[in-house]
Formats: C-alpha cells, sequence, structure tokens
C-alpha cells in the first residue's frame, strides 16, 4: 500500500488480496506469543483470525518494534495493532481504536521473598517496565504511586517482558509493571508459582482495543460489527476460557 495508506479507506484492497497484516510484540504472554516450536499463539491471534474468518480474510502476523508500532501503521508496513494494545489519550491521538473487547489492569509483581506487599514497599527499589507499554506511560502519569519511590526515579526498561522476568527471578530488579493479562498467565506457568505475588488496583483499569489508521472508516465499522457478532455467537466466551477463565473481564459480553 507504500506511503499513502494513512490516507485511503484499504478495506477494498485488503478483500481484494484476501490478506490483512497484524502487527504484534511475539513476546506478549498471552496474547500473542512464539512457543517453543517457533508457531504464534494466544489469545489476539486467536480473536483476530476468528474474526476475519467471517470475511474469508488471512491474517498475517508481524512482528514489529512495539515502540515503532504507530509509525509502522502509518507506514502501511502493517494494516492494524491488534496485540493487548491499551488505549491511551496519547495513542488515541496517532491511530483510531475498535471498541474494548477486552478490560486489562497494571500488577506489580515482586518475588514473595523480597516482602514486597504495598508500592510503599518500592522505595529505593528497582523497579522494570516494557519500553512504550502501557504500564511504562502510568509510572509517568502518575508518578507519585511508584515513580518517586523507585530507585532514580525511573524504571529499567525492557524490549520483552520474557527478559524483565529473568532479571526479576535472578534478583537484579525487585519489581516488576506489567499487564494483569500476562502476569496471570506467566505466573500460573512458572514451576514455582507461589514464589510470586501480585500487587493490584492503585493504576485505573485499562482497555484493549485493535488500532488502524484514521483513514480505515469501513474496516473500523466491519471490526465494531464484528467483534459484536463473536460475542452473540458465543466465540468471544469460548476464547475467554481457554486464556483466561473466569479472570477474563470483556465488556461485550455485558
Amino acid at each position: 500500500m507504500g506511503k499513502k495508506a494513512d490516507q485511503t479507506d484499504n478495506w477494498t484492497a485488503i478483500q481484494k488480496r484476501g490478506t490483512v497484516t497484524i502487527g504484534l510484540d511475539d513476546t506478549f504472554v498471552p496474547m500473542g506469543y512464539r512457543q517453543k516450536n517457533g508457531q504464534l499463539a494466544g489469545y489476539d491471534i486467536d480473536l483476530a483470525t476468528a474474526f476475519f474468518k467471517l470475511y474469508g480474510i488471512k491474517p498475517s502476523f508481524q512482528t514489529i518494534d512495539w515502540s515503532m508500532n504507530a509509525t509502522e501503521l502509518k507506514n502501511g508496513t502493517i494494516d492494524l495493532i491488534w496485540n493487548g494494545f491499551t488505549k491511551t489519550p496519547e495513542r488515541e491521538a496517532k491511530v483510531a481504536f475498535s471498541k474494548t473487547y477486552l478490560s486489562n489492569d497494571q500488577v506489580l509483581v515482586s518475588l514473595k521473598k523480597n516482602h514486597i506487599d504495598s508500592y510503599a514497599d518500592m522505595q529505593g527499589k528497582v523497579l522494570g517496565a516494557q519500553t512504550g507499554s502501557s504500564g511504562s506511560n502510568d509510572i509517568n502519569k502518575y508518578p507519585k504511586l511508584l515513580k518517586n519511590r523507585i530507585k532514580d526515579h525511573e524504571p529499567v526498561l525492557y524490549e520483552s517482558f520474557t527478559n524483565a522476568f529473568i532479571d526479576l527471578t535472578s534478583g537484579r530488579i525487585q519489581g516488576l509493571l506489567i499487564d494483569s493479562s500476562y502476569a496471570d498467565y506467566y505466573v500460573a506457568h512458572q514451576k514455582n508459582p507461589q514464589d510470586f505475588q501480585m500487587i493490584r488496583g492503585a493504576f485505573p483499569k485499562e482497555a484493549f482495543g485493535v488500532g488502524m489508521r484514521f483513514s480505515d472508516h469501513t474496516l473500523k465499522q466491519k471490526i465494531n460489527q464484528g467483534l459484536d457478532q463473536l460475542a452473540k455467537n458465543g466465540t468471544l466466551d469460548k476464547i475467554n476460557q481457554k486464556w483466561f477463565g473466569d479472570k477474563a473481564d470483556s465488556p461485550l459480553l455485558k
């Protein structure tokens, strides 16, 4: 589609191609990630695939530098950002969002042996977050909660949460601010999940939506209609149960 992708309603071209390119961070368990065999899996992989099946279009998932997601979208390298993409005022100035399909919280993950039972216990400790993540944005937006307490008043930033968890378990950082969707899944699948603890609730609840170009009016309409259809026919609830069990919080099912 080239440079003018952000000036065009691309739905007809996508239909004609029969494929759509979705950008993602392929380490974001359980939204979209690579399994040990290299295959992609995840909640958003399943949801996007189910949605485009309604229209006979095949999704192609492309790994991107997550901090450059809006630029990749504008340049036409990808057609959508569908990967646990949190709605924020800053992002809404750069991309158009679908309706919310899943709600999410930021949680502080630590090791129980560190005795971090509240945000106050992070005083002078080292905090980790992912570059360009909503958690990283929240740290700066609400400095009294964590930023002003932690060592050097700045978090250690990681390209992927995988590396952040490695540093957490090895003691290089004492806390990690992360999406609850990732934290719940990751901790549950550890050899000793009881070694971790999570603190919830201090930051505002977040909303996951599909990000797209402002010019893609038809695509936005189709995604919103398709999400409603998946909610009504039971597909959304089935995907929720597969990945989150009863912990899933989908506004479309309320």
